[in-house]
């Protein structure tokens, strides 16, 4: 029955007429138009999701790109200390990144089988969960935020400059926590144009509080770099409400009720189960991350501000990336729980094409212009001289980065969170680590060796992914 659902979802896709063109598509997108994304041309489906869910995801890198903004006339010590502050938030993110995999496999899924009954409870059981944890986390992270930031490697002057900055940003990190768990709830729905609209109007108020806060603008106090703190997390905690507001009004695919308000303790197993491997997946890579400011922090506060800045624009360009990669694991998961598994893979080579593209085009101007690109956020020879440097050399593996990326998400939109998180075990820590320290210790490179180290594994990633994605054991996946 499966295979024969696969092959008339096939006859239906290239036989389905071009409806409307390009510019129609984008604008639907935006609007949020309702589609049943188990029908119809791959390519429109995968335009309707991408869309909203790159500019979701360039709103969520916007939070950090806007602070290091407004915080880079602070000086080199504020910099550094929002990069060890974000590096110290990984723990909190990872958990976050793996329980929404689990949210968007198991919405998706519940979506493309019809039962939006399922799909509403699961929402509930993941952000049930997510505020339980990230509340936790908050309270210890902040209690111990100046012991955080020495053992990451802080020198005496950004522990006392950032101390304030990295309490209140730990304190109030349960509400970058739950937005994205919302979010993710959407886009696995299919309705990632509403996961936009949340991200806009939090980026909105953390744009306009930034500077009010940061130096003190007009009737506001001068709170310096723990404004920017302040600022972030009441943007997000806004959107996070509004999302809630959203939810209970009902979107496109999805609505909770007040009966689906019940803690089920199968469904949030079940969800924790498949986020579990999630977790451990985002943990490895993320985690990986703080292993390279440890090892950058040896050089001193100059490099690891150049370090920070080239980070933050290299996250910011590979947002689209992920967004497109976000589209390819709601396609699959949806397609999946309609029977129909050729539509899921050819609906990650499709996606994997268009992501291809958009990276490659991204790195040629980063080679180009990242001068001009580190220059925005300082004014410092030396930062920029590291930041410029390690926008460059990271951007040379963009079209494998892109290629690797959807199928990742493509493993984790069937379910299988095991495979990836296999594999970025050997990447990020059998292989980047142990390199970026010994290019950055035992060569001249010194601290460009960290960066060197970035590209050649994200390129071993992609290489690896392929052959794993080919065998096709992923499409056998239950959830």
């Amino acid at each position: 029955m499966s295979s024969e659902r696969s092959e008339i979802g096939e006859r239906s896709d290239r036989s389905a007429p071009k409806i409307g063109g390009l510019w129609r598509d984008i604008r639907d997108a935006l609007k949020g138009t309702a589609h049943d994304y188990t029908q119809g041309p791959i390519g429109r489906a995968i335009l309707l999701l991408a869309v909203p869910m790159v500019i979701e995801m360039m709103m969520e890198s916007v939070f950090a790109v806007v602070d290091i903004f407004f915080v880079g006339r602070l000086g080199a010590a504020a910099v550094a200390t929002v990069g060890l502050t974000e590096s110290l938030m990984i723990v909190l993110y990872t958990i976050a990144f793996g329980l929404s995999i689990g949210a968007t496999a198991t919405v998706a899924r519940r979506i493309g089988e019809k039962d939006a009954d399922g799909a509403a409870s699961a929402a509930v059981q993941v952000l049930a969960l997510g505020a339980l944890l990230s509340g936790v986390i908050g309270i210890v992270g902040a209690i111990f935020a100046p012991e955080l930031l020495a053992l990451m490697g802080a020198d005496v002057d950004v522990i006392a400059v950032g101390t304030p900055f990295a309490r209140i940003s730990l304190a109030g990190s349960s509400t970058a926590f739950l937005i994205f768990l919302v979010n993710a709830v959407f886009r696995g729905a299919g309705d990632p144009a509403v996961a936009m609209r949340v991200l806009i109007l939090g980026n909105g108020l953390n744009i306009v509080l930034d500077p009010l806060l940061i130096f003190g603008w007009g009737p506001f106090p001068e709170l310096g770099l723990a404004g920017a703190a302040i600022a972030t997390t009441i943007g997000r905690g806004t959107g996070f409400l509004y999302a809630l507001w959203l939810l209970s009004r009902g979107t496109g695919h999805l609505s909770v009720r007040r009966e689906h308000l019940r803690l089920e303790p199968t469904t949030m197993l079940a969800i924790g189960k498949l986020s579990g491997w999630g977790t451990l997946q985002v943990a490895l890579s993320s985690m990986s991350w703080i292993g390279l400011v440890r090892v950058t922090s040896m050089f001193g506060a100059t490099a690891l501000a150049g370090y920070t800045i080239s980070i933050r624009v290299l996250l910011f360009a590979l947002m689209p990336a992920f967004g497109i990669g976000a589209a390819a694991a709601t396609m699959v998961g949806q397609s999946l729980g309609a029977g129909l598994p050729d539509r899921a893979e050819q609906s990650v080579w499709t996606a994997a094409r268009i992501n291809v593209v958009v990276l490659s085009l991204t790195g040629a101007l980063f080679l180009v212009f990242a001068p001009t690109i580190i220059g925005w956020f300082t004014k410092d020879a030396a930062v920029a001289a590291v930041g410029v440097y390690g926008l460059r050399a990271m951007s040379l593996g963009f079209p494998l980065y892109a290629f690797g990326m959807v199928l990742e998400q493509a493993f984790n939109g069937a379910g299988d969170t095991r495979t990836p998180s296999w594999i970025n075990f050997g990447v990020f820590w059998i292989l980047q680590i142990p390199l970026a320290w010994i290019l950055a210790t035992r060569t001249e490179f010194a601290e460009r060796g960290v960066f060197l180290a970035v590209p050649i594994a994200y390129s071993s990633l992609a290489i690896i992914s392929l052959v794993l994605f080919r065998r096709g054991a992923w499409k056998a996946k239950l959830v």
